[in-house]
């Protein structure tokens, strides 16, 4: 017996029987790990607010503070405001026009790297580690009350 798939044949008498299992479920598993999107880290964990304010004041403090504009926006209520609004600070056009809404989702996105999430925007800083990302996260989201 043959199986045809897009041009592809398989023969099945010359499949052992552990592969007519071991393939299929290889390719669903590699749909999954493809299709996860990738801040599911920020969304499933639980994160540490506390931990979060040490890492704000060390990887973003140089930038950015909680209630006055540096050379980045203050943060203190970013956490479901719309990108680019606050009015005492000038933001790059594609960052003004990117009509989001600073969320769990965005946030991650943004912080693990800017410029692929929006591209020309002003921001060179990012965050490798997702841990980092969800605690930052974390705590402005309670700064904002949210």
């Amino acid at each position: 017996m043959n199986i045809t798939l897009n041009s592809f044949r398989i023969r099945l008498s010359r499949l052992a029987p552990t592969r007519l299992i071991c393939i299929p479920l290889g390719v669903y598993a590699l749909g999954v790990i493809l299709f996860l999107p990738s801040s599911s880290a920020v969304v499933t964990q639980e994160a540490d607010a506390s931990r979060g304010h040490q890492l704000f004041d060390k990887r973003c403090g140089g930038c950015h503070s909680l209630d006055n504009d540096k050379e980045g926006p203050r943060l203190r209520s970013v956490y479901g405001r719309k990108a680019g609004t606050v009015a005492t600070f000038k933001y790059s056009d594609s960052l003004g026009k990117s009509g989001i809404t600073w969320d769990n989702v965005s946030l991650d996105k943004w912080l693990t790297d800017p410029d692929k999430f929006i591209p020309d925007v002003d921001m060179d800083f990012h965050l490798e580690k997702a841990d980092e990302r969800a605690d930052i996260i974390a705590y402005l989201k309670q700064l904002s009350g949210k």
